[in-house]
């Protein structure tokens, strides 16, 4: 019996840890042939490919590339297909959050976050566009923050590069979908995850919990099937979508 995404090649950004390592995980054991892209953590990427190379069902291979550099994120689509002779999955997952309030806020600090965020996604999708078949899948990663009346003035610029990828999603679902792909994107909730801990105390992330219906966060393997699921063939007429997984988000 053939898994789900048996011949498949996917690509996930910023996938040697966390989410992305969840998402690169959940979709090679689903059968798919999965890129490990990292920064500058080689030996964590690799270790994430040895083990899905270990368990025998898809297979993975890393590439360095920044994802704060379109030319660097283009490259990186060329690569895989050079590497793997196709391209069926775009997971564009890599992130980038700094907190700061509108009187800290200066230009280089916006350009870094829509950067990463929302410019070189954008970007890596028209150079893949050129390699997706019909039935291809771009799957970006949004976040709980666009649709909750609580964010702070510190995630100002996150909110809105969030807010931007979710458009993004919409647009670009007509553009592709016109040629027989698909493109959607996941919005986790508080997730146990060195961004999400990043500026934030232990009593901080508590407190978080405990106002949560389910009394906890988010693990990242409980992010990734969803992912997975809109990788799969069945999820061809979900397009344009932003679907969120937040365990009913007690903030909106």
């Amino acid at each position: 019996m053939s898994l789900p995404l048996s011949g498949k090649v996917a690509l996930v950004t910023g996938s040697s840890r966390s989410i992305g390592a969840a998402i690169a995980s959940r979709l090679a054991e689903d059968g798919a042939a999965v890129v490990i892209n990292y920064v500058a953590t080689a030996d964590v990427a690799q270790k994430l490919a040895d083990e899905i190379n270990a368990a025998g069902k898809g297979s993975a291979i890393v590439i360095q590339a920044d994802m704060s550099s379109v030319v660097e994120g283009s490259r990186l689509v060329e690569e895989t297909v050079q590497r793997l002779g196709k391209l069926d999955i775009l997971v564009l997952n890599a992130g980038f959050s700094e907190s700061q309030t509108l009187a800290d806020l200066t230009e280089d600090m916006f350009d870094k976050q829509f950067t990463v965020n929302v410019k070189v996604p954008l970007f890596m999708t028209q150079t893949a566009a050129k390699y997706l078949p019909v039935g291809g899948r771009v799957i970006l990663i949004s976040s709980a923050v666009t649709k909750t009346s609580s964010v702070g003035p510190a995630s100002l610029v996150y909110a809105a590069s969030k807010g931007a990828v979710e458009q993004l999603t919409r647009v670009l679902a007509k553009d592709l979908g016109a040629k027989g792909m698909t493109v959607n994107s996941v919005a986790p909730g508080a997730t146990e995850t060195e961004l999400f801990r990043r500026g934030r105390t232990q009593e901080v992330v508590d407190t978080m919990a405990n106002q949560h219906p389910l009394k906890r966060i988010a693990e990242a393997d409980e992010i990734a099937p969803i992912v997975a699921f809109l990788a799969r063939d069945e999820a061809g007429w979900v397009n344009g979508q932003v679907i969120h997984v937040n365990g009913v988000n007690p903030f909106v």
